[in-house]
């Protein structure tokens, strides 16, 4: 019986195996947007066991684990890493048509070249294969990066981080290009007064910037973005759960400062005028930097009360968000294109409706003063980041922008394994198109299919973000 992960596996016809065979497979990996920890990178980290690789801190894995009914215990408790993992391995058969049954199952193939499936008869085996190979000089984090052909990788950062890990890989020999990014929430999100009150007085002490009304404040933000510049940093990072926009007047700006000093209540047209002017001043820095500012929409987050507080935010409690985002993105996009300050730009949306309005979004602010597609429909993200989910994402651009010149997958992810998906994510583009060509929908022209998929793959990523390949890889 053939292995389920095969050389051909999710390509249909001949075409969907040419075209991933001869142009997508070999392609290095640009990873634009991960949460893998730079520290962790440079000390070149050493998974004790496939539990820990897997299972210590992604949130997907904890979600479908409770779907089964497994107690917290299994989860994120004090179990051990094997008791843990016999758990998942007694969930994956419940999961068939789940993304993480296709993600799991490829990445035993790609770094533990394991042809089993994921199951309690099988526990024990994978577990023993899996930290044979663990515990070699291959399977150390580096060593997985450039197994995977990563061109350049780049991190998701605190404005207020001193990058020193960036700092030492950039010194080093690692041939990875690891780059910093910008998350600027922290910046922006005020309707928790005491956590941002808590960042004024971290941001005043590392920037010397006495904050004490909106002038100082932006001076303060800034000195952070030129900081991150001075770093190498290329992009920026901005997640909204709800798209605020309302025309800002100067004095408000300095009464919301003054009021979160003094831990006064703010209503909500305070807090959009706020958000507004923030967006507006960080946009203009990371256009002064040439850098890709990029908005993640729509996670409603830590919904279950209970599980928050017993566990903390980020544990597998968010969900998707279905706030209008049209009107007021539009605005935010043309309070900086009116001056000819937007930078390139990747909107994504938590909510798989909003793509089409995302799609026609960003056909209404590309500019040739940048790379072409200078506004980017993102790639599908978080809970759409499966086949079907990926495949709509394509299409939807496909029928309302420049398919062709979108800068493809990215992994979104804490774990280095997880850099299958970009395999994943090629598997599922080279069949698309495949199937387009079988159908009659686009021409069997060699030369255009090749630019499409190698473009897509890695050549549009590279060129939009202006990297330079790792010198492994040239």
């Amino acid at each position: 019986m053939m292995a389920y992960i095969h050389t051909d596996f999710l390509l249909q016809g001949d075409t969907a195996k040419r075209l991933y065979h001869e142009y997508a497979a070999e392609l290095p990996i640009i990873d634009y947007h991960n949460h893998l920890d730079a520290k962790e990178i440079y000390d070149n980290r050493q998974y004790a066991n496939i539990a820990q690789a897997w299972l210590s801190c992604d949130h997907y894995l904890w979600r479908a684990l409770r779907s089964n009914g497994v107690d917290e215990h299994y989860i994120t408790g004090d179990a051990s890493d094997y008791q843990k993992f016999q758990k998942w391995c007694e969930t994956m058969p419940y999961l068939i048509g789940n993304p993480l049954y296709h993600w799991c199952h490829l990445e035993l193939k790609k770094y533990f070249d394991l042809d089993l499936l994921l199951n309690s008869e099988n526990c024990e085996v994978i577990w023993q294969h899996c930290n044979q190979k663990l515990n070699q000089a291959s399977h150390r984090f580096q060593a997985l990066l450039k197994e995977s052909r990563v061109d350049t990788l780049c991190t998701t950062d605190d404005p207020l981080s001193d990058l020193m890990y960036h700092d030492k890989l950039h010194r080093s020999e690692f041939s990875v290009t690891v780059l910093p990014t910008f998350r600027a929430d922290s910046l922006i999100e005020i309707e928790n007064q005491s956590g941002f009150q808590k960042m004024l007085n971290a941001l005043a002490a590392i920037t010397g910037i006495n904050v004490v009304d909106f002038t100082s404040y932006a001076q303060a933000i800034t000195s952070r973005v030129d900081y991150f510049a001075q770093h190498n940093c290329r992009l920026s990072d901005l997640g909204l759960k709800v798209v605020d926009f309302a025309p800002y007047h100067p004095e408000v700006l300095d009464q919301v400062i003054a009021k979160i000093k003094r831990s006064h209540p703010l209503n909500s047209n305070e807090i959009a005028q706020f958000k507004t002017a923030v967006f507006e001043v960080l946009g203009k820095a990371y256009h002064k930097h040439g850098w890709s500012m990029q908005i993640h929409i729509g996670v409603l987050s830590n919904v279950n009360k209970r599980r928050l507080d017993a566990l903390g935010g980020g544990t597998g409690f968010s969900v998707i968000s279905d706030n209008p985002i049209a009107e007021n993105l539009g605005k935010l996009l043309s309070l900086l294109d009116q001056e000819r300050q937007l930078p390139q730009t990747i909107v994504y949306s938590l909510n798989p409706k909003d793509s089409p309005v995302l799609g026609s979004i960003i056909g209404a602010f590309q500019d040739s003063d940048a790379q072409p597609g200078k506004v980017q429909l993102g790639s599908a993200w978080w809970f759409n980041d499966h086949k079907a989910g990926m495949e709509k994402q394509l299409q939807d651009l496909a029928n309302l922008g420049a398919l062709g010149r979108f800068i493809g997958m990215l992994t979104d992810s804490r774990s280095v394994l997880s850099l299958s998906r970009h395999d994943y994510f090629r598997r599922i583009l080279c069949n698309l198109l495949g199937q387009w060509v079988d159908e009659g929908q686009i021409p069997n022209d060699e030369s255009l299919l090749k630019q499409s998929v190698e473009n897509i793959c890695y050549q549009n990523a590279k060129q939009y973000f202006n990297f330079h390949p790792s010198k492994d890889l040239i």
